[in-house]
């Protein structure tokens, strides 16, 4: 899955965490160290599986457990408008 991030988000690092608001949308999400580490692999990379890689070499999780983990964390930000996701033809 080819994820992007959608423009109108204001983000911000408070110690482990990321701390996201959009005006236009009036949200605020806040995500946790996992997730901040991902937002922050989304400017390197943008396919979930090399993201997915990359958190299974910096935490204690397998690879199988990563894939399921990181799919649904996508979905909650595609739900909430915060990324976009492109699924391989």
């Amino acid at each position: 899955m080819i994820v992007h991030k959608q423009e109108g988000w204001l983000t911000a690092r408070v110690g482990s965490e990321v701390l996201m608001m959009s005006v236009g949308r009036g949200r605020y999400l806040g995500l946790s160290e996992v997730g901040a580490r991902i937002w922050e692999l989304l400017d390197e990379h943008s396919d979930s599986a090399v993201i997915c890689d990359r958190l299974v070499a910096e935490f204690t999780v397998t690879p199988e457990t990563c894939a399921v983990e990181i799919a649904a964390f996508f979905d909650q930000l595609v739900a909430e408008g915060v990324v976009r996701c492109e699924r391989p033809a």
